[in-house]
């Protein structure tokens, strides 16, 4: 077992930047070969994909290409989310995932483990 948790979170103001971080403890041997995302889930609202990285290749949804970016240090098996400019349609519950590589990285039902989540909110 893989188990993931989230840091980072908090309030902020809108134009303003934050960077969550993702630690991975447990089994992770394998986490280097691992595929990661992150997900949100906005209040009201269904949980959505936000970024992936799989290997070298990093996938954003459209409302954060430009202003997230998803990075990993794999000696500190930690996932990094940093997001710029914020705004408040960010504001969310911020959750962290992993699975082995493949296709599909946007999907959640794909991933095999789940952090707890931190909470962003952005005022404007």
């Amino acid at each position: 077992q893989v188990q993931l948790v989230e840091t980072g979170g908090g309030l902020v103001q809108a134009g303003d930047s934050r960077n969550l971080s993702c630690s991975a403890s447990g089994r992770t041997a394998a986490f280097s070969a691992y595929a990661v995302g992150w997900f949100r889930q906005a209040p009201g609202k269904e949980r959505v994909f936000v970024a992936a990285m799989s290997g070298s290749s990093r996938y954003y949804t459209d409302s954060v290409k430009g202003r997230f970016t998803v990075s990993r240090d794999d000696a500190k098996k930690t996932v990094y989310l940093q997001m710029n400019n914020l705004r408040p349609e960010d504001t969310a519950v911020y959750y962290c995932a992993a699975r082995p590589r493949g296709l599909r990285l946007e999907v959640q039902s794909t991933y095999n483990y789940w952090g707890q989540g931190t909470q962003v909110t952005v005022s404007s």
